[in-house]
């Protein structure tokens, strides 16, 4: 798969033109003018999934890519007569949010706002956020259930104005029905769909909007796009690489070309080796593989890299091999270039760009004395 590159100088000067740009006015429903009066957009730089129109007033207008929008209203203010009748209302401050997508809530916590989150759709030991961990084990979190199958007395106990899910939430429609039927609205966090690693991290942005933590958002998404430009202004490192986890079932367990972690692999100068496996058609990010296919697609390359997060936590190449002889035969085994995720990897969509720039050291050789990296460590 061909590497894409992103000028580095493009890149800065599209975050730095956040917000000014204007856009008419949307016209309502019934074809006469909205009482929205646009003043300007936030300008992204790599999300695809979202746009966040300032209106006059101070209120904002959320758009998602699944049809659905929310209006933030300022607080003491009232929702204008005549919207349309689809945009759901969101009152500042808005607070005692349920949280039910884990890929979210390093996004708040990154913002100093962990305080907007009051219900966890993921319970103590379940989360890497050590300060979600904390919230929840100091009780200022609480657990309300999972996404599937929420505890609707506490959330309307709590006074939860809003459910922010994943989106596994299209598996239980029964339930954001429910939510919806009881005043909770739904907003699917779709960040997943994004198909650059830092459209992910953009979410924040969206976030701070929400909670007028825009300065906030911006600087921790630009120290993210300064960790990707050094990456982008190197050339290509010819090195390949294979990102996996081994399954209960004995199958390497694999990401589809095109996917985020592929992507993070190519924009840090490496070859990801499965460059075409998978529907791109279907949104499931893996393809299951037998050993034996595996082992031929990735014998040869020159890293490999254990999917941690899923697969379960390795201590030395022992261990590696003990899932399957094959591995003592892989290239990379046998030259130590064996490296494992940690278990927060999916939890710390904030830092993609860091994540990246510990695959360029790798690709490299900058990372050949180290033993740890952020987010990655290697096997001995």
């Amino acid at each position: 798969m061909r590497l894409r590159r992103f000028p580095v100088l493009l890149v800065c000067t599209a975050l730095a033109l956040a917000l000014l740009c204007s856009c008419a006015a949307p016209e309502a429903e019934n074809g006469q003018s909205s009482p929205l009066k646009i003043q300007s957009r936030m300008e992204n730089t790599f999300a695809t999934q979202f746009s966040v129109d300032y209106c006059e007033g101070g209120f904002k207008l959320i758009s998602l890519s699944d049809g659905t929008r929310f209006l933030v209203v300022p607080e003491g203010a009232s929702v204008p007569g005549g919207i349309d009748g689809d945009i759901v209302p969101l009152y500042q401050p808005v607070k005692n949010i349920y949280l039910a997508a884990t890929a979210s809530m390093c996004l708040f916590d990154a913002l100093d706002r962990l305080d907007a989150i009051r219900l966890s759709g993921t319970k103590a030991e379940g989360w890497y956020v050590e300060n979600a961990r904390r919230a929840m084990l100091d009780g200022r979190i609480l657990y309300a259930g999972k996404y599937s199958e929420p505890d609707y007395e506490l959330l309307l106990s709590e006074g939860c104005p809003l459910a922010i899910e994943s989106l596994m939430i299209g598996h239980a429609s029964k339930v954001k029905e429910k939510l919806e039927s009881l005043g909770i609205p739904v907003f699917t966090d779709l960040s997943s769909l994004e198909p650059h690693p830092l459209g992910r991290t953009e979410w924040i942005r969206l976030y701070g909007a929400i909670l007028n933590e825009e300065e906030r958002a911006d600087e921790v998404f630009s120290r993210q796009i300064e960790y990707l430009s050094s990456s982008l202004g190197a050339a290509p490192t010819g090195k390949t690489a294979a990102f996996f986890y081994i399954s209960t079932s004995g199958g390497a367990v694999v990401r589809k070309s095109g996917d985020y972690v592929s992507r993070m692999i190519e924009l840090a100068g490496g070859k990801y080796v499965f460059d075409d496996i998978g529907d791109p058609d279907v949104r499931t990010s893996t393809v299951n593989l037998d050993m034996e296919s595996f082992f031929m697609a990735a014998k040869d390359a020159d890293y490999i890299i254990y999917n941690s997060s899923i697969g379960g936590e390795l201590t030395s190449m022992a261990q590696l091999i003990e899932k399957n002889e094959l591995f003592s035969r892989f290239r990379a085994v046998k030259q130590g270039n064996v490296w494992c995720t940690g278990k927060n990897m999916y939890q710390q969509t904030t830092e993609l760009g860091m994540m990246i720039d510990s695959f360029h050291k790798i690709f490299t050789g900058e990372a050949d004395g180290l033993d740890e990296l952020p987010y990655l460590y290697r096997l001995r």
